[in-house]
Parts: structure tokens; sequence; C-alpha cells
């Protein structure tokens, strides 16, 4: 089906736009100079791109990705933790699983809070558990003190529910039509970087030794390492991190703060977005890919060692070339989004290559060349990581005008079922009959996936929503298109 459908097919008159952007406006609550839709002589409220959303992307990219560093950094190297505090390899596994259970039950309250106090309450929060946990992780480097570790674990898995969901809104509150799209892909990649990192680092500062003072030792450091970052990150969201620009960077968004917060209701949103049957398959079909994602980068280690034994710093370098590769997919999509808008035909193409990608990883894994699998594991990564902005950018078209946090919210909640689900079946079927079934067990979901994929129907609403406004406007406007790249202005801020 052909995305660039005529505004006929989005069945959004005059009078539906505006009770959409009324909708979206509840996380909007008035700002300083904030201006109605129209400024009282019949004027549009001008919009603006300020230099400062490149500052505001980044900085959350950054702490995005020191959250995301944690999340692997036991598991990449868990045989080693084992042997150091002394426990079983699924107690490691919980390590990460962790992350994906906290998001589950939390995600949803994070999302009202963001709606109500906005994106500037919601990064402080997020940036202050994250660097708490990394304090009691440093106190915990003794090897009867696992429970320690894992309670700093915890405030970092906490940390990551007020992070995970925010690119889309951050790309939509900050950025222009043409680029929301390439500025939440940057917001993806800071949070695939930090994977990246994670599989690079723990391997290379916690060399497998056999003294358990040097282990120790070099554990400590690891940990000294994130909290230093963790904390300059905090300082610098404390002082940088702005809630919104003052004037609005798109017409929707200009619409989108005319109504009061008080008239949002974050559970109608809520049902409103579950009774969206294309987004309700986007939802299962995004949470089979990313889970699929999560069981693999967690068992990593298990299935490199496994079939290449003594190959830890392989491992994650393995794990890094996943990412790493990833992140290069996520750009390039993210560019050609906003270039093409073909988001569903990006987006099934993208799966359907994850399919081809994981099947060949699979066959190639037992083969005994270790150069082979970085090969086809990069492959795997550049379809698998490279389609996590691409669900968030279709949710966001499925979607509008509902806030960007709550779906992101509800998929980045399918992931994380789906991760457990598959990390722990993936692991059971690992230690009974081997790598090979384990992945081929990743590779049915996938198929499904892809087949769920191919059935979601195309309405680009945030798209056509945009184009409807501004054919709204009076021609002999003074402010002409807004959105138009020849009209729209840059600002310092």
């Amino acid at each position: 089906m052909n995305e660039k459908h005529t505004l006929e097919d989005t069945k959004l008159n005059p009078e539906d736009l505006a009770n959409y952007a009324k909708l979206e406006a509840g996380d909007a609550s008035k700002l300083p100079g904030d201006q109605s839709p129209e400024d009282g002589h019949g004027e549009p409220q001008p919009t603006r791109l300020y230099k400062r959303r490149w500052i505001i992307v980044f900085l959350f990219s950054s702490y995005s990705l020191c959250n995301s560093y944690q999340w692997i950094q036991y598991g990449i190297i868990g045989n080693i933790f084992m042997k150091f505090y002394n426990v079983e390899a699924f107690t490691i596994d919980w390590t990460s699983m962790i992350y994906m259970l906290t998001y589950i039950p939390l995600i949803f309250p994070v999302t009202w809070l963001l709606d109500r106090k906005g994106l500037r309450v919601i990064a402080l929060a997020g940036t202050a558990l994250n660097c708490v946990g990394t304090w009691i992780k440093v106190a915990s480097v003794r090897s009867d003190l696992f429970a320690v570790t894992f309670l700093g674990q915890f405030c970092s898995s906490l940390a990551q529910v007020f992070i995970l969901g925010m690119p889309s809104k951050i790309a939509s509150v900050w950025f222009g039509s043409e680029e929301v799209s390439t500025a939440c892909s940057i917001g993806v990649f800071g949070n695939q970087m930090g994977c990246a990192i994670g599989f690079l680092l723990p391997p290379i500062l916690v060399p497998n030794v056999e003294d358990m003072d040097e282990l120790a030792k070099h554990i400590k450091t690891m940990f000294y390492i994130t909290a230093g970052v963790a904390s300059f990150l905090f300082i610098l969201v404390i002082f940088v991190f702005q809630e919104r620009p003052k004037l609005p960077p798109t017409l929707a968004q200009a619409s989108a703060r005319t109504m009061p917060p008080e008239d949002y209701s974050y559970v109608a949103s809520i049902l409103r977005l579950l009774r969206n049957k294309p987004f309700v398959l986007l939802i299962v079909s995004y949470g089979l890919n990313v889970g699929c994602y999560y069981a693999v980068g967690t068992l990593l280690n298990r299935m490199i060692i496994d079939r290449y034994p003594g190959e830890e710093v392989n491992a994650g370098r393995i794990g890094l070339t996943i990412v790493v590769a990833g992140m290069v997919g996520s750009l390039i999509c993210g560019i050609w989004l906003d270039r093409t808008k073909t988001y569903k035909q990006t987006t099934l193409a993208v799966y359907v290559m994850t399919l081809v990608g994981m099947i060949v990883y699979t066959a190639t894994l037992d083969q005994g060349l270790l150069w082979v699998v970085f090969i086809t594991a990069g492959s795997l990564g550049f379809f698998m990581t490279g389609y996590l902005p691409l669900g968030f950018e279709f949710a966001a078209e499925l979607t509008y005008p509902e806030s960007e946090g709550t779906s992101s919210g509800l998929l980045n909640c399918s992931a994380q079922v789906f991760g457990i689900i598959f990390t722990i079946g993936q692991g059971k079927i690992i230690d009974k009959f081997g790598t090979l079934a384990g992945n081929i067990f990743l590779c049915v979901f996938l198929l499904i996936g892809s087949i769920m994929t191919g059935l979601i129907k195309s309405d680009l609403r945030r798209q056509n929503a945009n184009r409807l406004a501004k054919e709204e406007e009076p021609p002999d406007s003074s402010m002409g298109n807004l959105d138009s790249p020849t009209i729209i202005k840059e600002v310092r801020l």
C-alpha cells in the first residue's frame, strides 16, 4: 500500500486536526512566552529551530549511553562475575533482565509523569538514579556483596525507565518536521553506543585472572570510571537541559500548546492507542524484534564461550560489532525516513533482513571460524538494532496526535516482556539442546514478526496533519509556510 496517502484517505478534516492537536498537548503546560496559534491579528504562531536542539539531543544521547552501558556490563563477562561472586549463570542473567523487568510496571507512571511534568523533570530523575546506581556498585566490590551490586544495577534499571522512550519525544518537541527521524536516530544512537561500550570495555578492564584481590581491583576500577561519568552527566543535565524551546519547531507543536494540561487524560490516551489496530500490530512485532536483540546480547558470552573457549574479549568484540553496525543502520534509516517518508516499506524491509541476518548468523556460529562470526554478527546487528528508531518513528506516525512518550513506552514495554521471555527461554534451550536450537527458537519469532509487520496498515497521521495545517494557513500570511526549509528560521538560544 502506498504510504503517500491523499488527505481524504487520512480522514483528518480541519476540525479533527484541531481536536487532535489538543489531545497532543497533554504534556504541554504553558511556559513564559508561549503564544496561542493565532496572535490576535490572524497570524499563525511563528515556528523556530533553535541551535540548542542539537545540544539537548546529544546530551540526552550521552546519559542514555551511560545507562545502557551498564545493562550488559555484567553479562558480557558473566563467567568472571560468576567466579567472583560465586553465583550461577542464571543469576548473572538477571543483572540484564532486571532492566527489562523493572520497565514493565513502571513505564506507565513514568509516562504519566512525563505528560504532567515534562522533559526536564524526567531527565533529572533518570540521571540522578543512574548516578546513585553507579556509586552503589562502587561499594559492592566484595565477593559476599552480590546483593549490593544487584541493588546498584536495580537503581540503574530504574533510571532506564526515565530514558528509553524519550528519543521520539525530544525529536518532536525540539526538531522540525524534516529532521525528526534523524533526531530520533541520534537519540537511539546513544543507547546503542552504550551497549557497544558495554560489550567492549568490561572484558578489557576486567581480565579473567585467578587472584581474587587483583580481580576485585579491576572490577572496582571499572565501577569508578562509570560512576565518574554518570556524576558528570548528572551535573550537565542540571545546568544545561531545557524543557522545550520558547517557540515551537513545527505547526503541529504550535497547535499542541493551546490546550490546558488538565484537559488531557492519560488513561484515555492509552485506551485510544490500544484501539488503534495498526499500532497494536506494531507493538507486538516491535517487541518480538527487540526482545530477540535483548536475548542475543544477554546470552552472547555463553554462546561464544561455548563454541570458542577462552574468547571472552572476542565475545565482547562481537557484541561491539553487532551494536556499531546497528548504529550505522539506525542513522541511515533515520536519514532515509526524513527524505522518503516510506515508513512501512522501510520497516518491513529491515525486519525481513533481520530475520535473514539471524539465520545466517545461526548457520555460521558453529563453523569454527571466528572471523566469519564477526561478519555475520555485524550484518545481523545492522538490521536488528537499526530497526529501533524505525519502530519509534513509525509509531509516532500511526498514533499522532497522542504523546510520543506514551507510544514509545508501550513499544518498549512490549520489548521488555518479550526480552525476558526470550532470554529465559533461549537460555534454557541452550542449556538443554545447545546454541543452535536456541538461535532457531529466535528465528521462528522473527518470522512471525515479519508477517505481522506486513499486515500493518500504513496511516501516516503526523505527516498528513502537518500537510493539512499548512494548507489551512491564509495564503497571504506574512509568515508563509513556516515548516518550509526556505522560511523556517534557526536561531540561537
